[in-house]
């Protein structure tokens, strides 16, 4: 049976509505504890905090799967639909050959959300092949990115799964 545990990575917001006024909100994920995580990576300014995770015995250098959750603060009313084609944008300016696909999406729900992968064979600069899945949920006070990449022109289908598993048993939280 496979465990997981809850790593409570609390990604700060600035507090900007009435509901949230003395509390931050944040995302709580529980990560497959298979993968041994660490942080890698944790830079934080006024409009955004990014934490980048990776296996305990790779680097951020170098790396068979990646964790990035971006917070961008204060960041509110984004029509999450729009979210995947804005970053496919920006992943076709060094990867031409990428290709997106929307799993899911909950445009109506009180906190939208919606899942998509964006699969790049290779890149301009780089032969590599990245793929990764994203889930971004628009919060009372932040929007929230998070995706897992691993270097393959695609991801397999039981990674897919197991991935949207865990971002979709995901829940904001407020402390």
């Amino acid at each position: 049976m496979k465990r997981t545990f809850a790593i409570l990575l609390i990604l700060t917001a600035v507090s900007t509505s009435a509901f949230c006024q003395d509390k931050t909100e944040g995302l709580k994920i529980s990560w497959p504890e298979n993968y041994n995580w660490k942080v890698a990576s944790d830079q934080e300014n006024d409009s955004q905090h990014l934490v980048e995770l990776v296996p305990a015995n790779e680097s951020i250098d170098n790396w068979t799967i990646l964790v990035t959750m971006q917070t961008l603060k204060g960041t509110v009313n984004v029509p999450i639909a729009s979210v995947p084609d804005a970053l496919m944008s920006q992943a076709q300016k060094t990867a031409p050959d990428a290709k997106l696909t929307i799993f899911e999406k909950h445009e109506k729900d009180k906190t939208p959300w919606i899942l998509f992968k964006i699969e790049s064979p290779s890149f301009t600069n780089d032969p590599q092949p990245e793929s990764q899945l994203y889930y971004v949920i628009q919060g009372q006070t932040a929007l929230f990115i998070n995706f897992v990449a691993i270097k393959r022109r695609g991801l397999p289908d039981d990674f897919s799964s197991e991935w949207k598993l865990v971002f979709k048993s995901s829940e904001l939280i407020y402390e």
